[in-house]
């Protein structure tokens, strides 16, 4: 990286990647690993397109080169050129304006196919690196530095004690909900090709002669295969298709890679003991989901589908609970002369014979004298009996399941085979204490204009339509408290006994759920267990929320969940409303503060409070590093337990590659449990108190400056003409429509996810950011911010995320965008805006350019900037003429079919070349 004096000039920033071997200086300081793999995908999908045709290649290198002409431009602050017609930016609108619809399309699609190995090459260098740091670290070291878990154990202990730090430890929970919301904009058929990609880079750096040619004939075929698939599925997905999309984390990742979390954990803290004693490590990783069981605004999820997705998870979770028990028993091939039974295994193999003579007769033929391992396969078969629902046979709960694994572990450890009973079958136990025979923690949630409606209906018609037809949403609200009951039944309470209120605005809302949940049914005793989650999203809510939740606890049902849980109570918080409805500053300092008086109010009435965080990907919705977030929370915030929503592109990052899968939960872990350290606790009372007056001068300017701009006339369908909206809405990337179908008319009721996609899209990032550089401005104390930014965490979070969002928008293209709009007024506020965040942004952090002490990042997004550049002016050219040529009904429908294919692609692209879009 240069220093801080060195001047970058056009003409060193202008040698970057281009195919032909040269660099610059920015690009020599990468990794020599990712640069090997950077080159070694442009070389080989240049050969791809070189052999698909030949004038597409050069029009390829063509554009490619303009772009990176233009990005070293912009990059050295030259903009200001007597020849505009030797721009590089010039050059490019130029020859995608010259181009025909057919090769802009299939660009598109090429510039798309290399952001997907640019992030398989970035992904394949984290996963090195981190090997690379395992190697160096010494098993007589007091932490693991690359398992952050172990040191924020190791803190923990220094900071109280161990008996302290084992309770705390005891208690902790990390909860992601996985969300089906549309900002993972690449198609399934893509997936599975960069899975295979990836399989193949990763095996590169082991493989010499004829193999390292095959490996690079397979990868031609694969990059092949990418480039001439569609990134632009035929149809939206199901809510039930959308389920494949958690079954696939399950089984590339997560089913085999969180027993080794604990296992990790475990091997650092036992030492040598590990596997031979009981375990350390708890299952603290809960997953929940929404996918198929969310209905606020998404007429598709009914109470149908949600038991088909319940039955689908279901299926699938104890059919891998079946295998890897199978797998278990069959190697457990002690005998019993040299490991004999317990009293307790005997009695449990009698009562499986009991229970039926076939599996045990099939389990004794295969396993003379091998009693553990017959007791296992019959524990097996019983599995698959549950799936098939046997009455006799099935297991009518995971817990049962448990227990009679434990029970062999228990004869194991007293027969002296420690290790097998600390093993392989203790790897098994905490896969079924982690996902159950559900897989997830299914999650419902609806609106609460719908439920009030509803009762208005019953109210008006009579539960049964006594005085009138029932609206079908009355028997639709109805039937999913139904669903719910059926799936706690089958699958027992912790599969389905979350019900969240969207917009909760009073205790009322809440009362109404109990209501309804009472109402479906016709007998008391079938009505399900349910915990109501109050949603906060909207500003005035979050500051209302502590008198709200005080009438909540004052409900009967809730007293009486309360009593039966230890006083434990969910809230949820939501940052996506939030943002759009106040601003990004506002918004952050509201659900600090929202957070800080709830777990005040929660500790003053002995509540074992849970915070759920309803964070999206991008920064304008709450997203960021999961774990700096956890660390800059209020205390008494998170008590060791953490939840949050996890949506979009967010999930295959965090969860789609194995190394990454294990690096990103013992981070979040290693957070949640050092949250609780006083030395951190002490931070973050002392440095909000401190700051307080700061953070509240920027609040009232930022929130000011936003409102200026949501208020100013004509701004929503300004919006929609400046930013791809309307062909965002268009995307099969998701079963939720872009609108809560409530009403919307509005930005009021614009689902936020589009909002910041949109702005995203258009270079701008404005959900981001707009709003903070006034502020700073009015506020005129560059010292104070500084000396916030550095001992302040939830201000410097704030502040790092911004810069990172800053470092994705680029003001030329960004004014292509907003000349759409045809209202200098407008944009010349959000120009405005973007200079003023920029330049405070930059002097608060002490860089001379974005991410410019954040190396790899920075230049990461440098290096691929040109090509996100390239799709973006080929995406507002594209909208300029649509819209054009469309007002005046120039058009034929083949023709806008085109256009829109082409923006698609386009979006599709951008999407991830800019990575957390949403």
């Amino acid at each position: 990286m240069t220093d801080n004096n060195q001047q970058i000039t056009a003409a060193d920033a202008a040698i970057v990647t281009s195919g032909t071997g040269t660099r610059g200086p920015e690009e020599r300081d990468l990794p020599t690993t990712l640069k090997r793999d950077v080159d070694l995908c442009l070389r080989l999908l240049r050969v791809v397109l070189g052999e698909f045709s030949p004038e597409l290649l050069e029009k390829f290198d063509a554009l490619r080169q303009d772009a990176v002409e233009a990005s070293a431009e912009h990059f050295s602050d030259v903009l200001v050129d007597p020849h505009p017609d030797e721009d590089g930016l010039a050059k490019s609108v130029s020859l995608i304006d010259g181009m025909p619809m057919h090769d802009s399309q299939l660009l598109a699609r090429a510039f798309t196919t290399y952001f997907h190995l640019a992030n398989l090459c970035e992904e394949n260098y984290r996963v090195a690196a981190l090997h690379q740091r395992e190697m160096k670290v010494s098993i007589n070291s007091a932490t693991d530095p690359v398992n952050e878990m172990t040191g924020a154990y190791h803190q923990l202990i220094d900071e109280m004690g161990p008996a302290k730090a084992a309770d705390l430890l005891d208690k902790l929970e990390f909860h992601p909900v996985f969300t089906a919301h549309p900002t993972e904009a690449r198609r399934k058929a893509v997936e599975g090709k960069i899975r295979r990609i990836a399989d193949l880079l990763e095996l590169r750096p082991t493989l010499g002669g004829s193999d390292l040619e095959e490996n690079e004939r397979r990868l031609c075929n694969e990059i092949d295969a990418l480039f001439r698939t569609s990134p632009i599925a035929l149809k939206k997905p199901t809510p039930v298709e959308e389920a494949d999309t958690i079954i696939d984390i399950f089984d590339n990742t997560l089913f085999d890679t969180i027993p080794k979390v604990y296992r990790r954990f475990d091997d650092w803290v036992l030492g040598k003991k590990a596997g031979t004693v009981p375990p350390v490590c708890p299952a603290f990783f809960h997953p929940g989901s929404w996918i198929g069981s969310d209905r606020d605004g998404n007429p598709n999820v009914t109470a149908k589908i949600s038991r088909r997705v319940a039955r689908k998870f279901t299926d699938h979770v104890i059919s891998k609970l079946e295998d890897a028990t199978r797998t278990v028993g069959r190697n457990l091939t002690v005998e019993t002369d040299t490991t004999p039974s317990s009293p307790e295994l005997l009695n449990l193999w009698n009562h499986q014979k009991e229970m039926s003579e076939r599996l045990t007769e099939k389990a004794a033929l295969i396993s003379r004298h091998e009693t553990h391992r017959a007791v296992m396969l019959v524990i097996a078969d019983r599995l698959h009996e549950s799936i098939n629902r046997d009455a006799d046979l099935m297991y009518h709960s995971c817990d049962d399941f448990i227990a009679d694994l434990k029970i062999v572990q228990r004869s194991l450890a007293q027969a002296g085979a420690a290790r097998h009973a600390y093993g392989p079958l203790q790897e098994l136990i905490w896969q079924a204490q982690t996902f159950g025979f559900h897989l997830v923690e299914m999650e419902f949630r609806q609106h609460s204009v719908v439920h009030a409606r509803a009762l208005e209906d019953i109210r008006e018609h009579g539960l049964h339509g006594e005085r009138g037809e029932l609206q079908p949403m009355t028997h639709e609200v109805l039937d999913t408290f139904r669903a719910l009951g059926s799936i706690q039944k089958r699958n027992g309470i912790k599969a389905a006994r979350r019900y969240i209120i969207s917009f909760t605005k009073s205790a009322q809302h809440v009362k109404d759920v109990f209501e309804l949940n009472r109402l479906a049914f016709a007998h008391p005793e079938d009505v399900p267990t349910i915990d109501v989650i109050p949603l906060f999203e909207q500003l005035e809510d979050l500051q209302n929320s502590v008198d709200t939740l005080e009438e909540i606890i004052k409900i009967p049902e809730v007293q009486a969940r309360l009593k039966a849980t230890g006083n434990k109570m969910e809230v949820m918080l939501g940052y996506s409303d939030s943002s759009k409805d106040a601003g990004p500053t506002s918004a952050t300092l509201a659900l600090h503060s929202a957070q800080e008086r709830i777990a005040k109010w929660a500790k003053r009435h002995d509540i074992d409070l849970t915070l759920f965080h309803g964070r999206g990907g991008a920064v304008g919705r709450g997203g960021g590093p999961a774990n700096r977030a956890v660390l800059a929370q209020p205390v008494g915030s998170v008590n060791c337990r953490f939840k949050l929503t996890e949506q979009g592109e967010v999930i295959f990052a965090r969860y789609g590659n194995p190394v990454l899968a294990i690096r990103h939960i013992e981070s979040v872990a290693a957070a949640t449990l050092l949250q609780s350290a006083p030395s951190v606790e002490k931070r973050n009372t002392e440095m909000t108190e401190k700051y307080a007056d700061m953070a509240a001068a920027l609040n009232d300017a930022s929130h000011e400056r936003f409102l200026d701009l949501l208020h100013t006339p004509d701004f929503t369908p300004w919006f929609s003409i400046v930013t791809p909206l309307n062909e965002v809405g268009l995307l099969p990337i998701g079963s939720r429509p872009a609108k809560r179908g409530l009403g919307a008319k509005s930005l009021d009721d614009l689902r936020t996810i589009p909002w910041v996609f949109s702005w995203a899209q258009a270079r701008i990032n404005l959900a981001a950011w707009y709003g903070l550089g006034t502020a700073c401005e009015k506020l005129n104390d560059l010292d104070t911010m500084r000396k916030a930014y550095e001992e302040w965490p939830l201000f410097s979070t704030f502040i790092d995320n911004i810069e990172m969002s800053i470092a994705k928008t680029d003001e030329r293209i960004a004014k292509m965008y907003l000349a759409l709009g045809d209202r200098d007024d407008l944009s010349k506020k959000v120009l405005h805006e973007m200079e003023l965040t920029r330049k405070w942004v930059l002097l608060i952090v002490g860089d001379q350019w974005p991410l410019q002490h954040r190396h790899v990042l920075g230049q990461a997004i440098r290096i691929r900037s040109p090509y996100v550049d390239a799709l973006s002016v080929t995406q507002v050219r594209a909208l300029r003429t649509l819209r054009r040529r469309n007002d005046k009904e120039e058009l034929s429908k083949s023709q806008q079919s085109d256009f829109i294919y082409l923006i698609l692609c386009t979006v599709s692209g951008v999407a991830a070349g800019l990575q957390n879009t949403g």
